[in-house]
């Protein structure tokens, strides 16, 4: 059975990494093998937990390992074909090797490979909960719609590049002098992208995974909440709950505090009403920092006080492709979008949904090889798309 897995995001510095840890404490005592894997390359694992955490599933309590990613081993093991070419390549033009190692890691890229530890012990068998500190917000984003991507190259421009390659390998040997990529290569590159299509296939999967946001009640972190929470159903990813964490308890006391509080309270208001149905979990603002097993496990007793860490906390609307009398239509879920972020154009059986500066390419079936877009509404936090036989809207169109 595949593990359960949850993966926590949110705005840097409002506690993802405590609550992942509670989570993780939470599941493990509850009887289930647990691992708490972080893919921040600023890992702060072992220093809530007080201890040493390694690349690798590190004893961390009864039934509970931790693992820090570490990307650059990540790469020296999965990117060596390509770096290798690559160093060889810039050497020969005349670059320094080590400067050369430097530029053959792209940006984003030892996040990317953090990221694919999740596909690695999902498919391993060796745990029934996988909990995830994933990256602030805006690097989690962009990684997570990286899969979609991929696969769109790896379908299109990969095979065709490959077979260019083949045919201007002696040319290039003869008479230009530039070492081309070789087999090695291209597979390095296709296990890497096959891996992330079939990671985002994972993370869409509702039946064990669920994307959980953390904030803080203030109002630039609850913003920031709100537009990732409408990218991620973009995305297709399935969030089941928000975590509200940091809240000034009632004892707080002083005239200090006391505009704090008051502004938390609002706050948490537009939460609770921007975010239902999902639920809201709420853990107070501690006297001390959460740091160590202690403070951890009162995190977790506030944040799941009759609550199972480890449950599916909700499920919510998804995308769906039906038929509305004789016309298909496809609903998008994109809670808390605004209507003039959004944009909408097919080409081919690719339906291409932009939402402010994240898009997404939905592949459509088959059977809409020969239909148009009719029209699109967006109401109540759903966009719906009509779409009609071509000829039938070429017709209308004159």
């Amino acid at each position: 059975m595949p593990p359960r897995t949850i993966i926590y995001t949110g705005k840097g510095g409002v506690g993802k990494t405590s609550v992942a840890l509670a989570t993780a404490r939470r599941c493990a005592r509850s009887g289930l093998r647990t691992l708490v894997i972080s893919t921040d390359p600023a890992h702060n694992l072992a220093d809530a937990l007080e201890r040493d955490v390694a690349n690798r599933p590190t004893p961390c309590g009864r039934r509970l390992y931790a693992r820090q990613v570490e990307a650059q081993e990540e790469i020296e093991q999965h990117w060596e074909a390509v770096q290798r070419w690559l160093v060889n390549l810039l050497a020969d033009r005349g670059l320094d090797r080590i400067a050369a190692e430097e530029l053959t890691v792209p940006p984003g890229m030892d996040e990317l490979f953090a990221l694919l530890a999740i596909k690695e012990h999902y498919e391993s068998g060796e745990f029934d909960c996988l909990i995830v500190d994933c990256a602030p917000t805006g690097e989690t984003l962009r990684l997570l719609s990286f899969p979609d991507a991929a696969g769109w190259w790896l379908e299109k421009v990969l095979p065709l590049e490959r077979k260019l390659v083949a045919a201007a390998r002696p040319l290039a040997r003869t008479l230009l002098d530039v070492p081309l990529p070789d087999d090695p290569v291209f597979e390095e590159v296709e296990r890497l992208v096959r891996g992330l299509g079939e990671l985002a296939g994972i993370l869409r999967d509702r039946s064990t995974t669920s994307v959980r946001l953390v904030l803080n009640p203030e109002r630039i972190v609850v913003r920031e909440a709100m537009r990732t929470y409408t990218y991620l159903n973009l995305y297709g990813f399935p969030v089941d709950a928000v975590v509200a964490n940091r809240v000034l308890p009632p004892e707080a006391g002083g005239d200090y505090f006391a505009p704090w509080r008051a502004l938390q309270s609002e706050q948490l208001d537009l939460v609770r009403e921007a975010f239902a149905p999902l639920p809201v979990l709420e853990a107070p603002h501690f006297p001390r920092e959460v740091v160590g097993t202690r403070m951890i496990d009162r995190l977790a007793d506030a944040l799941f006080d009759g609550t199972e860490a480890h449950a599916v906390l909700h499920d919510g609307a998804r995308p769906e492709l039906s038929d509305d009398g004789d016309e298909p239509v496809l609903r998008l879920p994109l809670p808390l979008a605004a209507r003039g972020d959004i944009k909408v154009r097919k080409v081919g059986l690719e339906l291409v949904v932009r939402v402010g500066p994240h898009k997404r390419t939905v592949v459509l079936p088959d059977s809409l090889a020969g239909w148009a877009p009719a029209g699109a509404r967006f109401d109540q936090g759903q966009l719906e798309i009509r779409f009609r036989r071509r000829e039938t809207a070429l017709a209308q169109a004159r």
